[in-house]
């Protein structure tokens, strides 16, 4: 897959998508956006996929949608027409669509529809100097990238209205204290410790993997009773499988399991 704002290709079971505007700090832009939406389905559709990390190129991970993009979309005659297009925009989306474990690697600022590309990954693990914020609303408008539902959903909705409404920037260690990102590492480790993170994801059964993550975020939404239901029904699926046969066999016979996505 060749791309002009974005590096993506497979290591193994592990797919790397790598946002590749680094002078523009990885700013979204349309371009950016469809591109995101195309690798994301090929990669839905691969099944020797079974992990995705995210990176960005550069010294930021991305600073959010393209000022020059952004400002020309919301002069539009309309509100509909407005929405219509900043929806063109929508890169979190695409990333969230995937039902493999994903993995983000914040090396840098991640602000604004940044972090909202963050937060539609599964795991994030950051650099000691990243940064996070949201100053959309500063700006007159919204997050409309899935940050008003997501972030109150990771973090808890006092700690997001810091973010959404406070204005608050947060550091890697303060965003590590809320939850917004699973482990803080030094700058210099950040590739090997996200590899790390998403290389072992990728050892895991991919059923198992892709039922427990639908299992959690179809979660959120369902009373307690449907959630148990949902967890029930998916787990007894995955006694169908060979992996789930497998898993139980290496674990008597005390050795690493060789999953095979069957």
């Amino acid at each position: 897959m060749t791309y002009r704002t974005l590096d993506v290709r497979r290591d193994g079971h592990v797919a790397v998508i790598a946002l590749a505007r680094p002078r523009a700090g990885n700013a979204v832009n349309t371009t950016m956006a469809e591109e995101m939406r195309d690798a994301c389905r090929r990669l839905y559709e691969d099944d020797a996929v079974w992990a995705v990390l995210l990176v960005a190129q550069g010294r930021r991970f991305c600073v959010g949608a393209d000022a020059a993009e952004e400002r020309r979309l919301l002069q539009a005659r309309s509100p509909q027409r407005a929405e219509a297009l900043m929806a063109r925009l929508s890169v979190a989306s695409s990333v969230a669509s995937l039902d493999r474990p994903v993995v983000a690697a914040i090396q840098g600022d991640a602000l604004g529809q940044g972090l909202e590309l963050a937060l539609a990954c599964d795991i994030r693990v950051a650099a000691a100097g990243a940064r996070f914020a949201m100053p959309q609303v500063a700006r007159g408008v919204v997050p409309w990238d899935g940050g008003t539902q997501r972030l109150p959903r990771i973090v808890g909705q006092s700690a997001a209205q810091g973010l959404l409404l406070g204005g608050q920037t947060l550091t890697a260690r303060e965003a590590l204290r809320v939850g917004l990102v699973t482990q803080v590492v030094p700058a210099k480790g950040l590739a090997d410790a996200a590899r790390a993170v998403a290389e072992r994801l990728a050892g895991y059964a991919p059923f198992a993997t892709r039922y427990l993550k639908e299992t959690v975020r179809q979660g959120q939404d369902m009373t307690l009773e449907q959630g148990l239901r949902l967890e029930a029904d998916l787990s007894t699926l995955l006694q169908t499988t060979r992996d789930r046969a497998e898993g139980i066999r290496a674990f008597f016979e005390k050795r690493n399991p060789k999953f095979e996505g069957r």
